[in-house]
């Protein structure tokens, strides 16, 4: 079973086993991200296979900064525009690959374009010391609950790494907003930590949004994804006896013992920040089916609704 040790004191330790080829289990601002040396092919492959992930959904590549990212991806006017005014933070760009980059290629499973981020915090400084990118998708077996806590990850693939990094809960709570730059058009290709409103705002103009039944182009564009034990039942307006209840708003009536509130005060950022985490405590605590009450889609509701719709999805 894999290591539970503070972030800060064990950064020495993430970077030894990163230059080795091993996993570790990296807090950002977004989730928890399972990390390994983007450029050693085995070390990536192996987090498929901690993950159970298929070989044909690609990596995010977590660099320290603008110049690292130019060396393995061409970054037009547009998404030149958008990493200066995002990064370091919660927004990833799907970009040309650059020719003869020493990226494994499993990164990119196949695709002439590559993800990249700057994080914030400890994943940005480990990928500046190992002085390559860090592939690194969120730290769960495919499909399942995205973690935000260390104790997240322990539970479901602690016994696949080699080390996690605790540093609590991570404050954004969803994943990174995705956007694909494609003839000077930016196309969401996934919601997340950035609402597309931001985005528009700084660019100007509409961000188109990809469809569903496009190619996989980045991670968590599957349709089933994000899923917890419990089967979804979404905008319920009420809930039945054998229903667990997540809840968002002040309440007019009493809910179940077997609940959880995302925000009381209906604020879409600490909505975010609990989604991930009260599904899974509703899954630990018992519940089978569990009712969702509506989330409002502007903002950062989009991206919790889309984690929600997908989790609901059942193949």
């Amino acid at each position: 079973m894999a290591k539970v040790i503070p972030a800060v004191s064990g950064i020495e330790s993430a970077l030894s086993i990163l230059a080795d080829g091993g996993l570790v289990a990296v807090p950002t601002e977004t989730v928890y991200g399972l990390a390994a040396d983007a450029c050693n092919e085995e070390a990536v492959r192996s987090i498929y296979a901690a993950k159970g992930r298929p070989s044909f959904n690609p990596l995010i590549a977590h660099v320290s900064g603008l110049p690292m990212a130019q060396e393995i991806g061409s970054f037009d006017d547009i998404a030149m525009k958008l990493a200066r005014a995002f990064w370091p933070g919660a927004l990833t760009l799907v970009v040309p690959l650059q020719q003869n980059t020493k990226i494994a290629p499993s990164v990119t499973a196949g695709l002439g374009t590559i993800a990249l981020r700057h994080p914030k915090g400890i994943m940005a400084e480990l990928a500046e010391r190992l002085g390559n990118p860090i592939a690194a998708p969120s730290a769960n077996s495919s499909g399942k609950l995205t973690p935000t806590r260390a104790e997240h990850v322990q539970m479901d693939i602690g016994d696949r790494i080699d080390l996690i990094l605790d540093d609590g809960p991570c404050p954004v709570g969803l994943e990174s907003t995705i956007v694909k730059v494609v003839d000077g058009v930016p196309v969401l290709l996934r919601e997340g930590g950035i609402p597309a409103e931001d985005i528009e705002a700084l660019l100007g103009v509409d961000v188109q949004l990809s469809s569903d039944n496009r190619e996989i182009e980045a991670p968590g564009q599957l349709l089933a994804h994000y899923a917890p034990e419990a089967m979804l039942r979404l905008n319920a307006a009420d809930f039945t006896k054998d229903e667990a209840v997540l809840a968002f708003g002040k309440q007019t009536t009493a809910l179940p013992k077997l609940s959880r509130n995302l925000s009381e005060q209906g604020s879409l950022s600490e909505a975010a920040s609990n989604l991930f985490s009260m599904l899974k405590e509703l899954d630990l605590e018992g519940a089978t089916r569990i009712a969702v009450q509506p989330i409002p889609t502007h903002g950062l509701g989009a991206a919790i609704n889309d984690r929600l719709e997908r989790a609901a999805h059942r193949e």
